[in-house]
């Protein structure tokens, strides 16, 4: 039996762990070399780096509708705490230091959450559609990531309208587990982002275009079969262009997700292969 966490002991260590984890980030913001992002500006910079839309509403499994319609207030409410930001040389983009707290006191809605690897509800549930259409903006860009927190192991829900690979995800906790980025380039980059009745839509804009094309793709995606179980097993690359000469430049390695699938097998859509491909590993659960 796996030793539990001291959170894991009792919903007051959990509250404990929690509050240890919002004080220890409040803290290390207060370094004076970290420089966050929090100049807004409501007029366009000029070039459109890369822009993506996210359906807000999706059918995952059995889960209860009204948390999708849940979500979608909720998103509501985070997306102009964030619409605008200015992401200057050397700064950092901090997710939650912009959107703050999410309560009901602030309008948030319960919605869906992974709690101990199981689907469940909670307040401000399914804010990580939010820096997951952030994070996949920001792969097509030299902007560099320096906070990215998977979710774990499992593959929760079947595919619906997938519109970028399984294995780019990321899962956010108010506030000790954050998505940030940093901008390591000499120009400016902005975010514009909008929650409207069917999309999450989002641009990543700059001073100027950049010299690179990137591309992000998914290789050796398969599902498999191990001691009874069905896994589902995928890696990320990423490759950028030079516009001027159509070299490859960058050729890069950002993820290898082997994940237990959680809804029934006759859900998946592909081949289920009946032994584990190479380079797939498999941790014990």
């Amino acid at each position: 039996m796996a030793r539990r966490l001291f959170g894991e002991i009792h919903p007051v260590t959990y509250r404990i762990s929690v509050a240890k984890g919002r004080f220890l980030r409040n803290v290390s913001d207060l370094r004076p070399t970290l420089h966050l992002a929090r100049t807004r500006d409501v007029a366009d910079l000029p070039a459109v780096v890369y822009r993506h839309s996210s359906l807000i509403r999706r059918r995952l499994g059995n889960v209860n509708p009204e948390l999708q319609e849940n979500k979608a207030v909720s998103l509501s409410i985070a997306a102009p705490k964030v619409d605008g930001v200015l992401i200057r040389p050397g700064e950092v983009f901090s997710f939650w230091n912009l959107v703050g707290p999410v309560s009901a006191r602030r309008g948030y809605k319960e919605g869906l959450t992974i709690d101990h690897d199981r689907a469940a509800s909670g307040i401000g549930g399914g804010m990580c559609q939010f820096t997951n259409l952030i994070h996949w903006m920001v792969l097509h860009t030299p902007l560099e990531i320096v906070e990215h927190h998977h979710h774990s192991g499992l593959d929760l829900f079947p595919d619906f309208n997938r519109q970028i690979p399984f294995g780019t995800g990321t899962s956010i906790v108010y506030n000790y587990l954050d998505y940030r980025f940093r901008n390591p380039t000499s120009q400016t980059f902005q975010l514009r982002v909008s929650a409207g009745a069917e999309y999450l839509s989002g641009e990543l804009r700059a001073e100027a275009p950049l010299p690179l094309k990137y591309h992000v793709h998914e290789q050796d995606s398969c599902f498999f079969r191990k001691d009874g179980n069905v896994y589902r097993h995928n890696s990320i690359y990423r490759t950028a262009r030079d516009k001027r000469t159509g070299l490859e430049v960058l050729r890069q390695h950002v993820s290898t997700t082997t994940a237990l699938v959680c809804y029934p097998e006759e859900l998946i859509r592909f081949p289920i292969l009946d032994e584990r491909p190479l380079g797939a590993t498999v941790e014990a659960r």
